[in-house]
């Protein structure tokens, strides 16, 4: 989060509150991995509130690391595939599943990408102004290709997926993240995650008010609900 540790924390005990009824909304399988986005970002703003911490005071090294590598793993590694994957179980309909899928392929490529320059390179938190900015000496040139496709693994994703509704998602992460450009590119990680966070808010409404257009037998399209 990008304003204090106390706003990390609220919003990580919103998201994660939001993150358990979104999974009491869960009518299928399939909605599982996608209703669990809430909690994982919840977790994500708990372990940037952390850091807030350990960042103004001494003696904490180990868990300022462990929080750092909490939120960078979440960002950069979990999130380029996860959001693709939780679309592509959710989908239904076949020519978009094939797109959904070559965006998990795209999605995992830039997470072990991102795993391996966390892995190889430190990175280092430190707290500018009002913002948490992270410092790492990942190759620049790489970096701006694999962000082009992180940022198209997940907010395609949501554009792609007949869910109603979710196309609403994708675009408020979307102008989140041009937002971020904007105004915040120096804390681009730490704020266009917080933003993201906000938006996921809306999951819990999509899962208990979308429904899906999906093929029938006869090759027409009906509407199916995923929850009721």
């Amino acid at each position: 989060m990008c304003f204090s540790a106390g706003a990390s924390f609220a919003a990580g005990a919103v998201l994660s509150a939001v993150g358990v009824a979104a999974q009491r909304k869960v009518k299928k399988p399939n909605q599982r991995l996608f209703a669990a986005i809430p909690l994982l970002f919840g977790l994500q703003q708990l372990a940037e509130g952390v850091l807030w911490i350990t960042l103004r005071s001494s003696g904490h090294d180990w868990l300022q690391n462990t929080a750092t590598y909490i939120f960078l793993i979440t960002a950069l590694v979990i999130w380029p595939v996860m959001v693709p994957l939780s679309m592509w179980f959710m989908e239904k309909v076949k020519k978009r599943k094939k797109i959904l899928a070559s965006l998990v392929v795209a999605g995992g490529i830039v997470s072990l990408f991102y795993a391996f320059c966390l892995i190889s390179y430190d990175v280092a938190p430190r707290i500018n102004g009002f913002h948490i900015q992270y410092i790492s000496e990942f190759p620049q040139t790489l970096v701006d290709i694999a962000y082009a496709f992180y940022v198209a693994s997940i907010v395609v994703s949501f554009c792609i997926s007949s869910v109603r509704w979710m196309w609403l998602l994708g675009l408020l992460i979307a102008a989140s993240y041009f937002v971020t450009i904007i105004f915040f590119s120096y804390y681009l990680a730490s704020v266009w995650c917080f933003f993201a966070a906000l938006s996921s808010l809306v999951i819990y409404w999509i899962l208990s008010k979308s429904e899906a257009t999906v093929p029938n037998v006869n090759g027409g399209k009906r509407l199916a609900a995923y929850s009721s």
